[in-house]
This record gives C-alpha cells, sequence and structure tokens, in this order.
C-alpha cells in the first residue's frame, strides 16, 4: 500500500500562516483527516484545524504540544469520526523534511493516544518553510512511521511535494530535451511523476494518453472496458482495421500506441476494463493524482464529478456538441472544457450535469427511443469528427498544462466554452453553488455520497471480449503484428 496527503489550497494557506511565524521559530498544529482509500494508495485528506489555546503549547525556538491540546483534538477528531494530523514548522528547511530525533519521539510518544482515541493512525506532517515543502508520515505502531510517497495542495494550481526516496524523479531523457526546456527541470520532475488517468479510451482519451505518455509521464492509466468498432476509426487515430476486426479492448489499443509515442526510458501502463460508475473503477481512481474524463455519459460524469471534491483530485472534464441543420449541413459545434478542483465550479454548478439525466442514464433510459418518444424528449446528440475532436483534446491538456505547470503563475481558468461557427473563446461566470452537494463534500473521502453502484452489464462484455475466438485469417494477422512489434523493438534496442 502507498500513502499520500492531500488538502484543499484553502486549507494550506490557513496552516502555513500559523505554522511560518514572522518571528522565525518553528510552531505546532493539530488538524484532523479522513481517509480516502484505493486499490493500491491510501490517502489522509485534511478536514478541519484545531488551533491551540492559551497553554495548548509551548514555542522556545523549538516548539512541542502539551498533552492537554492533543487529547483535545483527539476528542474532537473521534466526535467526528476523524484521524489527527500533527503538524510542525522547519521555518529554514527545504524539501522533504526527515524526523530528528526529538520530532520521531514526540510523534512515536502520542501515537498511542491518537490511536487508542480516534481508531486511525497517527499522521504526522512537516512544513519546510524555504521552499514551502511539505513531508508526512503514518504512524501503526510506535517504532516507525510509513512514508507517504507524496503531499498534494488542490487548487487552481496543484502542487505537489514528492518522497524523493519513495517516488524518484526519473531521468531526463534526449527525446524531452524541447519539453523540458519549457518548463524547467523542476517542474518535469514533480509532472513526470504524477499518476495520471484517463477514463475513456474513446477518440479524446486516445489523443490524451498518447501526448502523456510523449510528455514523459511515468505511470498513465486508461479506464475503458468497451471495444474497438469499425464505426470508431473516423475518430480513433492511431485505431487500426485489425483492431476492430478483432473488438479488441480499447485500453490494449491505448496501451500500444503509447508505448510507441513514450519518451520516458520506462513508463508504466495501467490498463483497467471496468466502469468508473462501478465502485471497483471508483477504487482504482483513487489511486491516481489526477484524472482526465473523456467520457461523455452523465452517470459516469457525475461518479468524476464527485471524486474530485470529495477525494481531492483534480478532474478534467469536456466535451464537443455538434449541431446540423435539416439537411444535414453542419451548423454550429460547441466544445468545452473546465478543471473540477476546490475554487472552481463543478459540473452541476456549471451547467454541464443534469440530475435528472444521471437518473435516467443510471436506469438505462437516456438512449430508449420508447422513452424518449413518451417523454417527448431528443435523443442525445452523438456527432463528432476526428478534425474537431482534437479540439476537445488539446483543450483538455492546456488545462492539464496550466494545473501543473502554472504558466505566467496562474493555473486553471474558469469553465472555458468555444463556439465554432464564430470562432469565439468564452469564458463563463459559472460560480459555485452555495448549497452545491458536491462542492460542500469537499475531503469527505470514504464517507463520500455513493454514486457509483455495483452492475453487471460491463463485466459481461469484458468477459465475452474473453471468451471470443476468431477466425483463422485473423489469428495470422494478429501473429504478423506481433512478430513485426517484437522485431522493431529488438531493433531500436540494440
Amino acid at each position: 500500500m502507498r500513502y499520500s496527503i492531500a488538502m484543499s489550497g484553502e486549507t494550506e494557506a490557513a496552516l502555513r500562516r500559523h505554522l511560518l511565524r514572522e518571528d522565525g521559530q518553528e510552531d505546532v498544529l493539530i488538524a484532523t483527516y479522513a481517509l480516502s482509500t484505493g486499490k493500491e494508495r491510501t490517502t489522509a485528506l485534511i478536514r478541519s484545524i484545531i488551533f491551540p489555546k492559551e497553554g495548548d503549547r509551548l514555542v522556545h525556538g523549538n516548539a512541542s504540544f502539551t498533552s492537554a491540546y492533543v487529547l483535545r483534538a483527539a476528542s474532537e477528531a473521534r466526535a467526528a469520526g476523524e484521524g489527527i494530523v500533527l503538524l510542525h514548522s522547519h521555518p529554514r528547511g527545504t524539501g522533504w523534511q526527515r524526523l530528528s530525533v526529538m520530532d520521531h519521539e514526540t510523534e512515536s510518544e502520542y501515537e498511542r493516544i491518537a490511536r487508542t482515541a480516534t481508531k486511525l493512525p497517527l499522521v504526522g506532517m512537516t512544513l519546510g518553510g524555504r521552499d514551502i515543502a511539505w513531508s508526512a508520515r503514518f504512524w501503526f505502531d510506535r517504532s516507525a512511521p510509513s512514508w507517504a510517497e507524496s503531499v498534494r495542495v488542490v487548487s487552481p494550481t496543484l502542487a505537489v511535494t514528492w518522497n524523493d526516496e519513495v517516488r524518484p524523479a526519473p531521468r531526463g531523457t534526449v527525446a524531452q530535451e524541447r519539453t523540458i526546456s519549457s518548463w524547467g527541470e523542476r517542474a518535469q520532475a514533480s509532472i513526470s511523476r504524477l499518476r495520471v488517468l484517463v477514463v475513456g479510451g474513446g477518440s479524446v482519451g486516445l489523443d490524451v494518453a498518447q501526448r502523456l505518455a510523449a510528455t514523459g509521464l511515468i505511470t498513465v492509466g486508461v479506464m475503458d472496458y468497451d471495444e474497438v468498432e469499425t464505426r470508431n476509426l473516423d475518430r480513433m487515430i492511431g485505431a487500426t482495421r485489425l483492431d476492430a476486426a478483432l473488438g479488441r479492448a480499447k485500453v490494449e489499443v491505448a496501451a500500444r500506441l503509447m508505448m510507441s509515442a513514450a519518451t520516458a526510458a520506462t513508463l508504466d501502463i495501467r490498463r483497467h476494463e471496468v466502469s468508473i460508475a462501478d465502485p471497483d473503477g471508483v477504487e482504482i481512481a483513487l489511486d491516481y493524482d489526477v484524472i482526465f474524463s473523456c467520457v461523455d455519459r452523465p452517470w459516469p460524469r457525475a461518479v468524476l464529478n464527485g471524486i474530485a471534491y470529495a477525494d481531492l483530485i483534480p478532474v478534467i472534464d469536456g466535451g464537443i456538441a455538434l449541431d446540423t441543420f435539416g439537411d444535414g449541413r453542419l451548423r454550429n459545434g460547441i466544445w468545452r472544457a473546465h478543471t473540477l478542483v476546490p475554487g472552481r465550479p463543478c459540473m452541476a454548478c456549471n451547467g454541464q450535469l443534469l440530475a435528472n439525466e444521471v437518473s435516467l442514464d443510471k436506469l438505462d433510459l437516456l438512449d430508449d427511443p420508447v422513452y424518449i418518444e413518451g417523454a417527448s424528449r431528443e435523443a442525445p446528440s452523438r456527432q463528432n469528427v476526428a478534425a474537431l475532436s482534437a479540439s476537445v483534446s488539446s483543450a483538455l491538456l492546456a488545462q492539464f498544462v496550466s494545473l501543473v505547470a502554472h504558466p505566467g503563475g496562474r493555473g486553471v481558468p474558469a469553465p472555458l466554452r468555444y463556439i465554432l461557427s464564430t470562432h469565439l473563446l468564452e469564458q463563463l461566470a459559472a460560480t459555485t453553488g452555495q448549497y452545491c452537494a458536491y462542492e460542500n463534500a469537499v475531503a469527505a473521502g470514504d464517507r463520500r455520497t455513493p454514486i457509483a453502484e455495483r452492475r453487471d452489464d460491463w463485466r459481461k462484455v469484458v468477459a465475452a471480449r474473453a471468451r471470443r475466438t476468431h477466425a483463422p485469417r485473423l489469428r495470422l494477422a494478429t501473429k504478423v503484428e506481433h512478430i513485426a512489434q517484437a522485431l522493431i523493438c529488438r531493433l531500436l534496442r540494440r
């Protein structure tokens, strides 16, 4: 199991204001956390800050907690069903901070109190004041902590402090020379370590996945349980007629193309033949640092909308809608892009997610012709062309660069809408809804409102594909393809 910490930018700013004193002395603070449990990673989400009262701490160059402060915080955390975080500052520290003997003794001493009171492990955190670098560890017993691999601060900018011993930065390659010269070695060292999930392996998702690999990321996952069909070939650039004839899984096609585009020395490609609208898909998604939403169905988008706030994983979402005249000519096209993080409106608040559409999708009525006719509804638009889907992937990738590289010191913008007929790019004035259920659940973690449901339809699709047999000519074509790919790899290694 891997471990990490995440908090909103607003929470991080409040912690920093307290811990970094004007007199240059160290300080201490206690916060509470909720767990977000993925398949391979557990994240502590900072929930609330319990500020010290008079006499709760001693500041004397160094700083220390009193037992009364820890006991009060543990009691408040227990009442909320949360764990506690002991934080302290190293005003002159830089980078990921290790524990001094005194720090180790302090956290070890309070581990049992925290675990007894809250039934959750103690989390310790340190702030290095020189470069605003966080470090963190989980205490499951008194002997030694389990170090987190990263601390993420999520806002319109994503800032990550990495534990180089647990998640070392990959070396740059010759193929990345122009990438690194665009934003610097430090940014590349951070961006390349991000674990990024692309949900949806269609036209947009396939393009995004390849470009992430070309950027030098070392861990990219693609989630899609569907397969390539002939009707997909006018949009899925890189998918072949053989892929369609075989009914090859979209994640397999994405993996092949990512491997060809990769510039990192090693690339860990994760293939997830699962639905994000299923709890199994959600569990996998919680292992990632950033998610691209490349799906158009309301229910999967609602699940991702919830994860963005409840689990503090930025979700970059977008889509395209084409409109035609009665005679079939193109009237207009609109595509959108937005990033879902605390400080930016969710999909429901910016008008891209309707509760009734989610309910219809869950009931399999969204495309049902009988229901559509009876309810006097219009059938969902499914038009798309390769020349325009590239505009959507470009818009999503621009959001990603703004989120992680902060060009000009800025982060992701307000939701964007591009109108093709007039070539107008609009920044929409959407705001957060005061009573929005999604945005009011920031850092809820495992206590998030359940939107995903266990279904067997996608499992049947995956199982049927695994059982499928092909004609001899297709088996021969597949074998020739594998031999050619292996030969190319062998020649390039020489």
